[in-house]
């Protein structure tokens, strides 16, 4: 387990550090909130009898792809995938599998984008390749997954139809939320780009504005006759 606590703690310094690039290069940070979780002993070899899955290391690895879990929370739609690139193009990690639950969602309703990553980490022994799966979620996403998991354990995993078909209108509201505010995020920027393009004019101003007026130039070679003399 310790193997994947480190890939874990890995892959959460990765997001901190983009994190804290956005928060100071950049008018606004995707990520709204990250947490990590590591499956139980007694979850994964729950895992191990429903798969039938051989009890060795490589067998379990390969079988068994969310032992290390990591979920990042964002603002917009775009966001989700937009950190997934900049994660997955380092060049230390590897994908090893993604499910885009965002375009094609579950048929209950469920949106997420999740990746499989591969992360060395260096141990005193040499180095070992580890599989985290990572979550990027919007906040209405999260939200629906929040109350659709306490609902599915609340019933032992036998919802009533009724609920079910809540469930599924309640994420069509939170999809349509999340279409809604990323309209509305696009439109800001939109509004914010042509300020931008006048602040970036006059910081970098060229030609004759930048040629000191003839009374000035006067007054520098009186300055520096004046030094001469002295």
């Amino acid at each position: 387990m310790m193997r994947y606590k480190f890939g874990m703690d890995e892959i959460t310094t990765k997001i901190s550090i983009l994190r804290e690039e956005f928060s100071h290069l950049h008018d606004y940070n995707p990520i709204e909130h990250v947490s990590a979780r590591l499956k139980s002993p007694e979850s994964i070899l729950d895992k191990i009898e429903r798969k039938g899955t051989y009890p060795s290391f490589d067998a379990i690895r390969e079988t068994i792809t969310d032992i290390a879990g990591v979920r990042v929370t964002c603002s917009f739609v775009s966001d989700t995938f937009r950190i997934f690139d900049m994660l997955s193009s380092q060049q230390d990690i590897r994908v090893v599998r993604v499910k885009d639950y965002i375009t094609k969602p579950k048929p209950n309703g469920y949106r997420s984008l999740h990746g499989v990553l591969e992360i060395p980490v260096f141990l005193s022994d040499g180095v070992i390749p580890v599989y985290v799966e990572v979550q990027i979620r919007t906040i209405a996403m999260d939200f629906w997954a929040s109350l659709e998991h306490k609902i599915y354990y609340k019933y032992r995993k036998e919802i009533p139809p009724e609920l079910l078909q809540d469930l599924a209108a309640a994420a069509e509201t939170a999809a349509h939320l999340d279409d809604t505010m990323e309209r509305l995020h696009h439109e800001v920027q939109q509004l914010d780009a042509p300020a931008e393009e006048q602040d970036r004019g006059l910081s970098t101003t060229t030609g004759p504005d930048l040629v000191p007026r003839d009374h000035v130039l006067q007054q520098l070679r009186n300055v520096r006759s004046r030094f001469t003399d002295d």
